[in-house]
């Protein structure tokens, strides 16, 4: 009975491990970053089709785990060339002084099942500022993808000076919306 009893405590003390998949390859063609905000009152959308990303993910160790985002600002899509150019000029990202933005987590904090706070630095247009998002993770087998939206105030990055710098036709508040899907390091 004793034998029995340490042969379960034994493979109960090494499921974790033997299931632990450490994410690490980023599927740049599965993962997606979208935002949204208000226009005039009018809920709008876009997104950043140039991003690169890296990530290090053990759901067995999510407190180890580590990522890093820079966004090609100019590759903006938010609905229209004109747009797009507006959006990249001087007043909004300034893309030919600042063409990155940055995010690099410096802790994960488990709230739930499969739930995270990813604490890290955002730097856009050169202000950096702490932020904590939070995201779920989705794993089946060797794919898995992190989901999380987190909001911004452009105002707090300078995102839209001069004449914009109000926020009565656009607001302050933007949402980022993203995707980052990886598999299994090899």
């Amino acid at each position: 009975m004793k034998r029995l009893a340490f042969v379960f405590a034994l493979t109960a003390a090494l499921a974790p491990a033997a299931h632990a998949t450490e994410y690490t390859q980023v599927d740049a063609a599965r993962s997606t970053l979208h935002f949204g905000y208000k226009q005039m009152g009018v809920a709008m959308d876009g997104k950043f089709r140039k991003f690169a990303s890296q990530l290090s993910f053990d759901p067995a160790r999510p407190t180890a785990a580590k990522a890093a985002i820079d966004v090609e600002l100019a590759s903006i899509d938010a609905g229209s060339g004109e747009a797009n150019d507006e959006v990249a000029g001087k007043q909004w990202f300034n893309t030919k002084a600042f063409p990155t933005a940055h995010f690099v987590s410096t802790g994960v904090k488990p709230t739930g099942a499969n739930r995270y706070e990813v604490a890290g630095t955002l730097t856009i247009k050169g202000k950096t500022q702490n932020v904590v998002v939070p995201a779920s993770f989705t794993f089946q087998g060797n794919l898995g993808a992190f989901d999380g939206l987190l909001t911004i105030r452009r105002g707090d990055f300078s995102i839209g000076e001069g004449p914009w710098a109000a926020f009565d036709i656009v607001a302050n508040d933007i949402q980022i919306k993203f995707r980052i899907a990886a598999s299994a390091g090899k």
